[in-house]
């Protein structure tokens, strides 16, 4: 099962990992390892990283940063080949994202002169940004024909385990989400409350929304993270966060105007 039906796939910018993710995900599909167990590989990855950030090997800390984001691509990879999705796999790995970009920053913040005031608010600006594009992305998953909805628009009801797993797992799991999530969920909400409404997204403007997937972000840290900036890096995605608006912009008053001229034209 894909996540998006054909006419709705747009090049994703933060997906780098897929092709790897898709081909770790085969080799594992006829073994024990099930999509949590990769979960928790990616979970090993980041806090490698954060070793190799806290000891300065920042090249190393660049690698296993983007290795993450890889391994990242092939739980979901994983849940779709073996047709096991469950609602545990995705605030788990929802749960560790957040937690590892925490400690990424938090890391950065002890090793270099940037202050933790500074550092919290660039934690906030980078949650914010990936709320706006897996906002989008859920939306316009839930609206593609055949599309994965395993993700909601609104997480505001705790979902039916599915089969295979624990309905208290998908209850703890839920509120841990919420908690670590739902105000970053209420802001983006407040910002395009009428972004749900709409039939879908256009190609071109999702892999503009991309540029906030996580394995972007994250893509640019290790960047930064080996052309040694590690000044730089909250800093930047204080600023990056402009882009916030511009693209809310671009979603509420010119993308419809382009469609009205499109129908009319026709």
């Amino acid at each position: 099962m894909s996540k998006l039906a054909a006419q709705d796939k747009f090049y994703d910018l933060s997906d780098y990992g897929r092709p790897f993710g898709r081909f770790f995900a085969k080799k594992l599909q006829n073994t024990r390892f099930t999509p949590i167990d990769v979960t928790l590989l990616f979970g090993i990855s980041g806090l490698v990283a954060i070793y190799c950030i806290l000891e300065k090997h920042f090249y190393w800390a660049g690698f296993f940063i983007i290795l993450k984001s890889i391994i990242d691509a092939a739980d979901g990879e994983l849940a779709r080949i073996k047709n096991t999705p469950s609602y545990t796999g995705r605030y788990l790995d929802s749960i560790f994202d957040i937690i590892l970009n925490f400690l990424f920053l938090i890391s950065i913040c002890y090793v270099s002169k940037t202050t933790l005031p500074i550092t919290i608010l660039a934690f906030l600006c980078i949650q914010l940004q990936g709320t706006l594009y897996n906002y989008y992305y859920v939306i316009l998953r839930n609206k593609s024909v055949g599309g994965d909805r395993t993700s909601k628009i609104f997480e505001d009801k705790i979902p039916k385990a599915l089969p295979g797993e624990s309905q208290k797992s998908v209850v703890f799991l839920h509120q841990v989400y919420i908690i670590v999530y739902g105000l970053f969920d209420k802001i983006i909400h407040a910002l395009d409350s009428d972004a749900y409404k709409v039939k879908t997204f256009p190609n071109w403007f999702m892999t503009f929304v991309s540029l906030y997937g996580l394995g972007f972000q994250l893509l640019l840290i290790a960047l930064m993270l080996a052309m040694d900036g590690i000044e730089y890096i909250a800093p930047f995605f204080i600023g990056y966060s402009i882009l916030i608006f511009v693209m809310i912009g671009i979603r509420k008053y010119f993308y419809p105007v382009v469609e009205k001229f499109n129908r009319k034209g026709h």
